[in-house]
């Protein structure tokens, strides 16, 4: 594939700031012959199909994407779509007509895709139920006929655009506008997003080249993610994706705002805050952050004390705001230590594994209210990094008071969770022991140079177990759990990868550390920036269009190459 390209059944053609994306995938797994305007405003809803046809027959061209455009067919029958704004895609095409229709043919009360022509401004609407927004299609050149226009019930609704040479605009607004007035031609607008793109993999992956050939493809997959401010989310954010995991979870913004750091350090710091915005009276944050919506039956792990710690050292100048980021902070690390510990008891335990962020990992498989030794990990941590910031803040006894909470739950959790060999995990409730083969129960790793030296070498010989030649296994190969594509009972997962490799290297593996990055990065050059990994193949799985993936590639990318350019 020419540099540059990517695989649309992979990655969909979008940009920073847009709630639209243009793919063929319209559902979670779900893959149409045609590409579809995608929009992620409550949801992901696929609103219009874009079929290109010849003498009004659908015809199949192959279909090439670029950061800034995207191309059915070629040479003199081609159709080039481009963003000239968040809200506005630009199309053009000679030799061939496009034809777009609602995606959903039937249409009820409160379901459905309306369309119009426009008596006013002559433009053709679609309204959507389903995102609550309007698609204004205004032709700039050609010719435009309606097909079922002001249809109500189950009919086609759409609008096929030809000519010589045509160009029409698709707006995403919720509501009116005044009429599309275009400020460049179509070649500059494309020319426009070449630049923009290429000014930011410049500032993120200014180190890119060929011993991190997929380091683009990831700065793609970031920015492109970016949607506006818009609903819940009160800064420009990046989705998990702008597939069907598109939403902001309170654990994978942490790895994103670590990627971006040095190179977009406001970005970053929008990405660190964005569920902070949402931080409840006790404390907690939500579990995830979408355009309609903020869950909070769950939480997620409280790994923002280890990334706060590295965002000092990543964001040139470091914390643009230590006070409030403190507060927060203590206020999240205080829900754990008030709300998630049985009186008398020293450890915090998740209530369901959706809260730890291994979902269906083995420690939950018996028993759901659990303390694992990853969280007592992270809580440590956390809580160290609470007594750095605090001393930052001109407040000794707080930083003496927190330091010394770390030091007594590093204490519990080797005396509780510890057996002599190995870390287990602990029903909340009863006590019970539970042990296995779940790489969730190798975490403490994340404690690096704090872990006692025979503790230490016995975690980075279990971990030794889990590393297949794609990655680390959240469940060893093995196990009688492990599933080749079973979530957490299996696969390689990026931010594991992340606090593992650092942990590593802090706790002086340097070889192993290496080991794990550089075969996580090897599946990510084979098999893209998928939701997580066949540990024994490489396949990539679930959701192909993962940003927390990109930015772990970006983030152990960079930090090999600084290690070999120190080196050299």
């Amino acid at each position: 594939m020419p540099t540059g390209e990517f695989s649309l059944r992979e990655i969909p053609f979008s940009h920073p700031g847009s709630w639209f994306g243009v793919s063929p995938v319209v559902a979670q797994a779900t893959y149409a012959d045609d590409l579809h305007l995608v929009s992620h405003r409550h949801g992901m809803h696929a609103v219009l199909a874009l079929v290109p046809e010849r003498d009004g027959q659908r015809v199949a061209v192959p279909v090439t994407a670029t950061p800034s455009a995207l191309t059915w067919g070629g040479g003199e029958q081609r159709i080039t779509a481009a963003y000239a704004a968040p809200d506005a895609l630009r199309i053009a095409g000679h030799g061939l007509e496009l034809r777009i229709r609602a995606a959903e043919p039937t249409l009820t009360p409160f379901t459905g895709t309306y369309s119009f022509a426009d008596p006013v401004g002559g433009a053709a609407v679609f309204t959507s139920y389903e995102t609550g927004q309007r698609y204004r299609l205004t032709v700039l050149s050609g010719h435009l006929r309606h097909v079922g226009a002001e249809a109500l019930g189950t009919a086609e609704r759409a609008v096929v655009v030809s000519g010589a040479g045509w160009e029409v605009v698709v707006e995403e607004l919720p509501g009116a506008r005044e009429p599309y007035v275009p400020s460049a031609t179509f070649d500059d607008v494309v020319t426009t997003a070449r630049t923009a793109f290429a000014a930011f993999a410049d500032s993120v992956a200014p180190w890119r080249g060929e011993r991190a050939p997929a380091a683009e493809l990831a700065c793609y997959v970031l920015w492109s993610a970016i949607v506006a401010p818009a609903g819940f989310v009160g800064r420009p954010a990046v989705l998990m994706s702008k597939h069907w995991m598109d939403k902001v979870w309170s654990w994978d913004h942490c790895f994103n705002a670590l990627a971006l750091a040095g190179g977009r350090p406001e970005l970053a710091w929008h990405q660190f805050q964005v569920v902070f915005d949402h931080q409840d009276d006790q404390g907690a944050l939500p579990d995830s952050v979408t355009h309609a919506e903020v869950l909070r039956n769950f939480v997620k792990p409280p790994v923002h004390g280890w990334a706060l710690s590295r965002l000092r050292r990543r964001l040139p100048g470091g914390l643009p705001e230590t006070g409030p980021a403190y507060r927060q902070l203590a206020a999240w690390t205080t829900f754990w230590l008030t709300h998630r510990r049985v009186p008398g008891r020293p450890l915090a335990h998740y209530e369901h594994g959706n809260d730890s962020g291994w979902d269906n990992a083995t420690p939950f498989a018996a028993q759901r209210l659990v303390q694992t030794p990853d969280l007592a990990a992270f809580l440590v941590l956390q809580l160290k990094e609470l007594a750095v910031l605090a001393a930052r803040e001109g407040d000794p006894e707080a930083a003496a008071r927190w330091d010394a909470e770390a030091e007594r739950m590093l204490a519990a959790l080797l005396e509780e969770l510890w057996d002599g060999t190995k870390f287990v995990s602990r029903s909340a409730a009863t006590g019970a022991v539970h042990s296995g083969a779940s790489l969730l129960e190798l975490m403490p790793i994340v404690l690096g140079e704090h872990l006692p030296p025979g503790v230490r070498d016995r975690v980075v010989a279990g971990l030794e177990a889990h590393l297949t030649g794609i990655g680390l296994a959240t469940e060893r190969p093995a196990s009688a759990f492990y599933e080749a594509d079973g979530y957490w009972r299996g696969p390689v997962w990026a931010p594991v990868t992340v606090l593992i490799e650092d942990g590593l290297r802090r706790a002086g593996a340097a070889d192993l550390a290496d080991r794990v990055s550089a075969r996580f990065r090897a599946v990510c050059e084979k098999s893209g920036f998928a939701e997580n990994f066949d540990a024994l193949t490489g396949d990539g799985l679930r959701d192909r269009a993962y940003t927390w993936t990109a930015a772990a590639y970006l983030l152990l990318a960079g930090d090999a190459e600084q290690r070999l350019t120190c080196e050299g």
